[in-house]
């Protein structure tokens, strides 16, 4: 996993470096001058402008500056705070001009077409979430230091910093509490299934679905079965017969009210429930979803629907289980369960319900948090836009079940799954992907599991 560092964290980090400021100041000068020759394939004849403010990070950019011209490129470093409009005709652009504990706004001088390499963080992008206020610079790569930056994670920080590089200055991150999940740790999660298994091993209940919403019953189901659940039982509420279930699904028909003890008992032969997508909202349901949440044995996952019926109660009756909770909410449902959306500092805002159930909390988003009890975050980046259409959610509750009921740890879980879905979505076309195209994709995303440890 890759390490990131809030601002203040950062600072820390940067404070408990046995090296001095002008040692840390020639190691991230000497990344940037290498990202700056590798940008403009070469120093023979080259001109840069590096835009360069006050504090280390304009120091960060001087001392580039310095390497490039000692290569032969010709430097004209312009002080941030008298910079033009629009900067003097170069081949590239050097932003140098606030690092990540800028505050306010920030207007960015024109580059005049020119690439931008941005030094830690584009300028006027706020280091903790991503926020730009002004006109923040675009830049087309970022080279950042020892550990990534929220900024650099969350839109539109994320799309204004370009290609991100990390650059070791050899400062020590062994300390983070939030990493990026990458390939090689979801392998690690995700173990091959054991050669003398059976289904059994590996059965997850789907209690969702009801009288005009069994779509979400039906991708929860595949998503489930195409990640791994060898045995996939869908309950939904109202309906005797579901004719649309996937094949290899087994149905259970539920009564309207008082089908909570069904799928208690269920659950009992399964290795996990996942309880919500499309569930509707009525009052037998509410009490239902209370009752399954506080007291079912296996490990769950609550989504949708049965998000917004445990609302503000979800603390309370979270509290009373006993075996691992994953909540899986986007910014409507975490305003049901909270009173309030997260908000501009996601990270914070997913720490906060984590730590005030005591579940694994995964908050939906471009890029996704997945926050544990304990305060440790990781975020998945694998997805894009391409999610933001009815029904991936559902598929993300599958996904992440199916982990569920193979044994695996929750966090470990929330956080492959999270990975799986937006790598399966990238799969799919480009516009016009819709939730059963992510379904179809997790063969393939799985699969580079098993390109990675070769």
């Amino acid at each position: 996993m890759l390490p990131v560092l809030t601002p203040d964290e950062m600072a820390a980090v940067d404070a408990a470096a046995p090296e001095p400021v002008s040692v840390l100041i020639g190691r991230a000068g000497a990344a940037v001058a290498r990202e700056a020759l590798a940008m403009l394939g070469g120093a023979y004849g080259r001109r840069v402008v590096v835009v360069a403010g006050k504090g280390n990070n304009g120091n960060d950019g001087r001392e580039a500056a310095r390497r490039l011209r000692r290569r032969g490129v010709r430097v004209l470093v312009v002080d941030a705070a008298d910079a033009p409009e629009r900067l003097p005709a170069a081949d590239l652009v050097v932003d140098a001009a606030y690092g990540t504990g800028f505050r306010g706004e920030y207007r960015a001088p024109d580059p005049g077409g020119a690439p931008v390499l941005a030094v830690d963080i584009p300028s006027g992008v706020a280091g903790l979430t991503g926020a730009a206020a002004g006109e923040a610079v675009r830049a087309d790569r970022t080279v950042t230091f020892a550990a990534l930056k929220p900024g650099l994670l969350f839109h539109p920080g994320r799309a204004l910093a370009g290609e991100v590089v990390l650059a070791d200055i050899g400062l020590d991150t062994s300390g983070a509490r939030i990493h990026v999940v990458e390939a090689a740790d979801v392998a690690a999660w995700v173990p091959p299934r054991p050669p003398d298994t059976h289904k059994w091993r590996a059965a997850l209940v789907v209690a969702a679905g009801s009288p005009g919403m069994t779509g979400a019953a039906h991708l929860a189901a595949r998503a489930a079965q195409r990640a791994g659940a060898g045995m996939v039982r869908v309950a939904s509420p109202g309906l005797e017969h579901d004719p649309g279930l996937p094949t290899e699904a087994v149905g259970i028909g539920l009564p309207v009210a008082g089908w909570d003890g069904t799928v208690m008992a269920e659950a009992a032969r399964a290795g996990a429930v996942v309880l919500g997508p499309g569930l509707g909202r009525s009052a037998p349901n509410e009490a239902a979803v209370h009752h399954i949440t506080s007291s079912v044995q296996v490990p769950l996952l609550v989504d949708g629907d049965g998000l917004t019926l445990l609302g503000d109660h979800v603390a309370a009756v979270v509290a009373r289980r006993t075996a691992p909770t994953v909540l899986t909410p986007h910014d409507g449902e975490f305003a049901r369960l909270t009173g309030a959306p997260p908000g501009p500092d996601r990270i914070a805002a997913a720490r906060r319900l984590a730590a005030d159930t005591g579940a694994v909390v995964l908050l939906k988003g471009p890029t996704t948090v997945v926050a544990h009890p304990d305060g440790r975050v990781r975020l998945s980046t694998s997805g894009d836009a391409r999610l933001a259409t009815a029904g991936t959610g559902d598929v993300l509750s599958g996904i992440v079940g199916a982990l569920l009921c193979q044994g695996i740890d929750a966090f470990d879980a929330a956080a492959a799954g999270a990975w799986l879905h937006g790598r399966a979505a990238a799969r799919g076309p480009a516009r016009g992907l819709v939730a059963s195209d992510v379904v179809e994709g997790l063969p393939a995303a799985l699969g580079e599991l098993g390109e990675v440890g070769r």
